[in-house]
């Protein structure tokens, strides 16, 4: 299998996620799925595989002690390149669950905060907390009656 070929497989496995916490938030099979932590097992032993095949002796002496150029070098390479954006790929997953699970239990809006972490996973956080916070000064009441029921 190709370099090429696992990072197409890689992106497209995700999508389902996302689709399902955006799409159908309260539907029964999301919310079993997202929380399972199978996703992130399958995405983290390509993961593994790719880191695996991507160090080098020169590479793992280099980001031992990270210098900007060193990294930059170490990514130029496609092995390397497809390692990081899985990297990306599980941890704006895992990010994304944990909005959608917040969500679940709070009752806060989240569509925008997940399609944000879907594409720019660090701002959808941001979105998500602001909404939450925002939530909590304008709404306070609403959030501890969903946090009731959810318990």
């Amino acid at each position: 299998m190709t370099i090429s070929l696992i990072f197409n497989i890689a992106n497209l496995s995700v999508l389902p996620f996302w689709l399902l916490m955006i799409f159908l938030p309260k539907w029964k099979v999301t919310q079993r799925i997202m929380e399972s932590y199978i996703p992130f097992v399958l995405l983290a032993v390509v993961y593994l595989y790719l880191f695996v095949i991507s160090i080098t002796p020169e590479n793992a002496q280099a980001l031992s002690n990270p210098q900007l150029a060193d990294i930059a070098r170490f990514f130029a390479d496609e092995k390397a390149a497809a390692t990081g954006w899985i990297h990306f790929l599980v941890m704006d997953l895992f990010v994304g669950r944990y909005i959608y699970l917040q969500g679940q239990k709070t009752g806060i809006w989240t569509i925008h905060s997940l399609a944000l972490c879907l594409f720019a996973g660090p701002l959808g956080l941001l979105s998500h907390i602001l909404t939450y916070w925002i939530t909590q000064a304008f709404f306070p009441r609403y959030t501890n009656d969903v946090a009731a029921i959810a318990e």
